[in-house]
Parts: structure tokens; C-alpha cells; sequence
């Protein structure tokens, strides 16, 4: 009898940690961290998404696109449904990292909660990310529109941060136009890590455009 009741409160304490929305985290090798480039974004397809981030006049740079848990042979995990909303204070204090609290909240429920890691947790993860990219000194005031190679924004990366190395980031760019970059960061987010199936799928044009702040 007490081996029956111990069973069922085993399982009552698992299910109550499940209906929490603490996330079990996922097996995962590595993150991707995508630093989104608004000009590129919003001359894709956000001013229908974030008119605060596209306003003329905003120039918004970059801007954190998320933090994704991934394995070595697959693509970035997506979380089941029933995450934990972030809490308030939490969103408040991440706003200088993502564009829009919508795009905060949603970064959580489909890949953040999958690292295991409570909500403050996982954005204070998103923070460090943040915090160890160097963003080249040629986008901090972009004011013409640039036709370069992708190879050379990468490049440009690499000089900012010397660890760095080829096979390491990739580039997003639909209709040729710059969009992002993905990092590829240790889970401990103390080393950039190669990451072949991220790098495969980088951006192939010959040229690409960099679009100037808005």
C-alpha cells in the first residue's frame, strides 16, 4: 500500500511540475543566437509586424531575434505547448533586448522554454548572449544601403570577435537582403562552437543588400 501511494504521489508531483510550465528541458547540444538586423527585417516583412521597431526614424540596429536550444543533427527544438507566461517584471527588464514584448513572449513559448530554464532564467541567458557579441563598428551607424558578399558581413563579425572562427555563424537573407545572423554558442554560452547544419542552410547570394537605419 505505501509502495501504491508513493507511486501516486510521484506521479502527482510530476504532473503538478508539468502543469506549472516549467519546461523539461530538452536534450540539446548547442544555442543559436540570431541577431536580427531591423533595416533587413522590416524591409522584408515587419512593418506589418513591429511598427515601433520599422518607424522612420527609430534606427534600430540590431536587435535579439532569439536564443535557440539545438542539437547537432537537427534543427532548432521547438517547445510543446503549455509553457508559463513570462512574468511581468521579467518583460519589463528585457525590453532593451527585444523589439516588441510580443516577439519576447513568443521566443519563450517556442523555443526558450525547452532549455529547462525558468523565464527570468532563460532571458537572463538571452542577456549574456547578447552581451558577448561585438557588433562590428560599420553597422553602428549605417547610412547607405551596402552591396557586399555575405561572406564579408561574417567577416566583419569574425575581426569583432575574435573567437569567432568560419564555420561558426551563418546568415539569413531572404530576397538577397540581409537579415540576421546566427550564432552558434556553447549551452554554458562561454565559447562560439562550430555548427555544421546551421551553416549549411547560411545565405548563398553572391551579393546581398545591407539595408541603411531607418
Amino acid at each position: 500500500m505505501r509502495a501504491v501511494l508513493k507511486i501516486t504521489y510521484l506521479f502527482v508531483f510530476a504532473a503538478c511540475i508539468s502543469w506549472s510550465g516549467v519546461a523539461r528541458a530538452q536534450a540539446f547540444d548547442f544555442y543559436v543566437f540570431a541577431l536580427s538586423w531591423s533595416p533587413g527585417f522590416c524591409a522584408v516583412d515587419g512593418q506589418d509586424k513591429d511598427r515601433d521597431q520599422c518607424a522612420i526614424g527609430a534606427r534600430t540596429g540590431f536587435v535579439v531575434h532569439g536564443l535557440w536550444p539545438q542539437n547537432d543533427a537537427a534543427s532548432a527544438i521547438d517547445c510543446p505547448a503549455g509553457q508559463r507566461p513570462i512574468p511581468r517584471p521579467a518583460l519589463e527588464d528585457a525590453r532593451d533586448l527585444f523589439p516588441s514584448e510580443g516577439l519576447a513572449r513568443y521566443q519563450w513559448r517556442k523555443h526558450g522554454g525547452c532549455s529547462g530554464l525558468a523565464p527570468s532564467a532563460w532571458l537572463g541567458d538571452v542577456r549574456r548572449a547578447r552581451g558577448a557579441i561585438v557588433v562590428p563598428p560599420a553597422f553602428a551607424n549605417l547610412q547607405s544601403e551596402l552591396r557586399v558578399e555575405p561572406e564579408e558581413v561574417l567577416r566583419q563579425f569574425r575581426e569583432a570577435n575574435p573567437r569567432l572562427r568560419p564555420g561558426m555563424a551563418a546568415i539569413a537573407c531572404p530576397r538577397n537582403i540581409f537579415q540576421e545572423i546566427r550564432i552558434c554558442m556553447s549551452r554554458d554560452l562561454r565559447d562560439f562552437v562550430p555548427c555544421p547544419q546551421v551553416v549549411q542552410q547560411s545565405c548563398r547570394a553572391r551579393a546581398i543588400s545591407v539595408r541603411a537605419l531607418l
